[in-house]
């Protein structure tokens, strides 16, 4: 691992925690003085939390931590619930099965890591379930649900869902995968979309949780200042 993507982990897991807040700013210098790093890993960390939606640069600022509100949270998987069913619904009339063979795939190297309890597992899982739902989006046929979609699924609160889920939400998650491709092999839309319901609702259970649980210890972190001030 270089120097790069241990900033990079560890910046990510503050914010997952809630070490960094919502609106908060990362600085580099504070950041190299705590970790003992140059800037040049920071500054390349820092790239990639704003690649993958972690941070957003902020002109003559530097890197904020993105927030969403719980009312954020719920607008994106309100729309996802909607969206996403469709989505295997016209798959399941149209999917090939090249198609099919890369779900199959892509849910065997989701289940390999889900096996493994670390950070860099987890992040793997996020990447190979976005190329997952993009695969279905891709069968679907559907160039206006696929504009739609690329634009919430990009969201970060989207990005996140793993990094939330407990061992048995992650397996849940697995076996989902598993019946949304038995449901297209079977050409069957509705069962399909029931699973794909399922899925994303379990997703938003566990966001929920988390971004409840971050709310939380960050008011008690403002308590504990106000009362060692005071």
């Amino acid at each position: 691992m270089t120097a790069a993507d241990r900033v990079y982990h560890i910046i990510k897991q503050r914010i997952l925690n809630g070490g960094y807040a919502a609106g908060s700013y990362v600085r580099e210098a504070t950041i190299g003085e705590e970790l003992d790093y140059s800037r040049t890993p920071i500054r390349e960390a820092l790239r990639r939390l704003v690649s993958d939606g972690w941070v957003e640069a902020i002109p003559h600022h530097g890197a904020r931590v993105v927030g969403w509100t719980q009312h954020d949270v719920e607008e994106v998987f309100e729309l996802r619930v909607l969206l996403e069913p469709q989505v295997v619904r016209r798959a399941a009339k149209r999917i090939s099965e090249t198609q099919l063979i890369t779900l199959g795939r892509l849910a065997d190297q989701m289940e390999r890591l889900s096996q493994q309890d670390d950070e860099r597992a987890t992040d793997g899982i996020a990447v190979l379930n976005n190329q997952f739902h993009a695969e279905l989006v891709t069968a679907a046929d559907s160039p206006r649900l696929q504009r739609l979609l690329e634009t919430i699924v990009q969201v970060p609160v989207s990005r996140r869902s793993f990094h939330h889920y407990t061992r048995e939400e992650l397996l849940c998650s697995m076996q989902h995968h598993r019946e949304i491709i038995r449901a297209l092999q079977n050409r069957d839309a509705e069962w399909a979309a029931a699973i794909m319901r399922a899925h994303i609702l379990a997703a938003r259970a566990a966001q929920m949780r988390q971004k409840q649980t971050t709310t939380a210890a960050h008011v008690e972190r403002q308590r504990n200042n106000e009362l060692s001030i005071s």
